[in-house]
C-alpha cells in the first residue's frame, strides 16, 4: 500500500460529499496517537501499521515525527507508547476549568470514596477532561482522561444536555436526540444512569455553566447502584457550584 505524496494529499472530509479536505498523514498521525493512548501497553509498529491500515514504512514516517516532537517514545525492543510531550499539550485544553476542578475533585473523591472527573462536549462525544481517583480506596474505578462515549449514554451526557435545554440543543447538535432524562435532570440539577456505559457501573452527574462557554459535567463513577442518589447528586451539584464560582 503506498501513501499519496505531495503536499495536497488529502481524503475527502466527512459529509463533504468531496468538497472538501483533510490532510491524510496529519489524520494518520492523530489516530496513531488515539490507539497509543487507548492501549494498554506498548504496541509495535507491527501492531500500529495493522490498526492504521497502512505499510509498516508509512507507520514508521509518522512515529519518527511524533518522536521528534517528543508525543511518542520507544522502549529498548522498540515498542511505542505515548510520551510526556503529550501530556504537555493536553494541560492546554480547557486550561482554567481543569485548574478550577482539580481542588473540588480530589476533596470529592476522597470524601466519597469514588472516582471523581470532568466531562466535556467534544462534537458527537462526551469527553473526560480531568479525573481524581479517591486516595485511600483500592476498588475505585479508573476512568482515564481522553475516555468518550455517546451523549446517547451516561449522566455526564444527560447533564451536560440538561445545561444547554431542548430549543438550543437541536441548533447545537442537531439529529443528536435529547433524552428526556436530561429534562428531568435539569428540574433537580443532577442525572443518575446505571449500566449505560459500562455494564453494572452507576453515574451521578452535575453540569457546569460558564457564560460564554458550553457546558461541562462533574461526575463520579461507581460499581453496582443502590445509593443514595438524592444526596449523591446535592453533592455533586455543590461541586458544580464551587468550580463554578472559581471559574468567574
Amino acid at each position: 500500500m503506498t501513501e499519496p505524496s505531495g503536499p495536497s494529499a488529502s481524503v475527502p472530509s466527512p459529509g463533504s460529499g468531496g468538497a472538501g479536505s483533510l490532510s491524510q498523514t496529519l489524520s494518520r498521525g492523530l489516530r496513531a496517537l488515539e490507539l497509543l493512548a487507548d492501549a494498554e501497553a506498548p504496541l509495535t509498529i507491527a501492531e500500529l501499521s495493522q490498526s492504521l491500515g497502512v505499510h509498516r514504512s508509512i507507520a514508521y514516517r509518522i512515529l519518527r515525527t511524533l518522536e521528534a516532537h517528543s508525543l511518542v517514545m520507544r522502549d529498548d525492543a522498540g515498542r511505542v507508547a505515548t510520551a510526556p510531550g503529550l501530556a504537555a499539550l493536553a494541560r492546554g485544553v480547557s486550561r482554567d476549568l481543569q485548574t478550577a476542578a482539580l481542588p473540588e475533585l480530589t476533596v470529592l473523591a476522597d470524601e466519597l470514596s469514588m472516582t471523581a472527573f470532568v466531562a466535556v462536549w467534544d462534537q458527537h462525544d462526551c469527553v473526560t477532561l480531568v479525573t481524581v481517583e479517591p486516595r485511600h480506596s483500592r476498588t475505585a474505578l479508573v476512568q482515564r482522561p481522553g475516555t468518550r462515549h455517546s451523549f446517547a449514554s451516561g449522566a455526564p451526557g444527560i447533564a451536560i444536555q440538561s445545561a444547554v435545554g431542548e430549543e438550543q440543543w437541536a441548533k447545537l447538535a442537531p439529529g443528536q436526540p435529547y433524552r428526556p432524562e436530561s429534562t428531568l435532570a435539569r428540574t433537580r440539577g443532577y442525572a443518575v444512569s446505571h449500566d449505560e456505559v459500562i455494564g453494572g457501573v452507576s453515574a451521578v452527574a452535575s453540569p457546569i455553566t460558564v457564560s460564554g462557554q458550553l457546558p461541562a459535567a462533574v461526575s463520579v463513577v461507581y460499581f453496582g447502584s443502590g445509593r443514595d442518589e438524592e444526596t449523591l447528586g446535592r453533592r455533586l451539584a455543590k461541586t458544580a457550584r464551587l468550580i463554578t464560582a472559581r471559574l468567574n
